[in-house]
């Protein structure tokens, strides 16, 4: 067998990246693997020791705005303005600044003049949709869930829808809904400030045959055994021991994701 024909073997075998990102708009920043600090922002102590907030902050990743803006919703129409704008321009749809006759003289004909909008005013009042200037495919059967970057404090004035969108056949913008909660007040956007995190899930994670498959124990009394030993393994251990370690949470689970990659169970206690 060629050279070639090995290489072309193995790049065959090789599964398909999780996520492939594809950056339309040549501004855009770059997608970035979500900080499990959140973006610096998490207390030193609970970045140390509280393993669940670390991990959240780390699932997925960040998008950004294509540019700088401000967004301003007057109670009945958004407006919005840019760097390079003399006004504010009110909105119905917009394109990027140039992006249409870029993406024009690219796109292979019957695409040209298909190029996405950047800005969308939805009918619902003070509902606009964003596109990070990204388009992204993922394994087959992997979606992903678009929501606000976790843990990131938000001291603007918008809060973001979540959505999940199916990218393992939908190959189209990465775009999200997102409120405006203050009139006449500017919101911006900032391109060095993720504003959506892209987190992939299985889809068998949200189908409805998946999530239906619960049990409710409604009763303190009806825990089993097991169950109630579980809890002092959990809650009573730790709490009675002399020199009780901190974190004991993010020590145990970082020790079992150890011992999992080198092929073993790892400790758990």
């Amino acid at each position: 067998m060629s050279q070639t024909a090995q290489k072309s073997k193995a790049a065959a075998a090789k599964p398909a990246p999780l996520v492939t990102f594809y950056r339309f708009i040549p501004q855009a920043p770059l997608p970035q693997r979500a900080d499990r600090s959140a973006v610096g922002t998490l207390p030193t102590r609970a970045f140390r020791f509280c393993e669940a907030v670390v991990s959240a902050s780390g699932f997925g990743y960040y998008l950004f705005p294509p540019m700088d803006f401000f967004l301003m919703w007057d109670g009945t129409r958004i407006f919005w303005r840019y760097a390079a704008a003399d006004d504010w321009m009110p909105l119905h749809s917009a394109q990027f600044p140039d992006f249409s006759p870029y993406f024009d003289s690219i796109a292979p004909e019957g695409i040209k003049e298909f190029a996405p909008p950047f800005l969308s005013a939805m009918r619902e009042p003070g509902i606009v949709q964003i596109w990070s200037g990204i388009v992204a495919r993922t394994r087959p059967d992997v979606s992903l869930l678009l929501r606000a970057p976790a843990n990131v404090p938000r001291v603007q004035h918008y809060e973001v829808f979540e959505g999940i969108i199916e990218t393992d056949h939908w190959f189209g913008p990465l775009f999200n809904n997102f409120r405006i909660t203050k009139t006449d007040t500017p919101v911006e956007f900032r391109a060095e400030e993720p504003f959506l995190q892209a987190v992939p899930l299985p889809r068998a994670v949200y189908d409805d045959a998946t999530l239906n498959d619960y049990q409710l124990v409604a009763d303190l009394k009806d825990l089993r055994p097991d169950e109630w030993e579980a809890y002092r393994h959990t809650v009573v251990r730790p709490n009675i021991q002399e020199n009780r370690p901190r974190g004991q949470y993010a020590v145990s689970t970082r020790r079992r994701r150890r011992g999992a990659a080198h092929g073993g169970e790892g400790e758990t206690s």
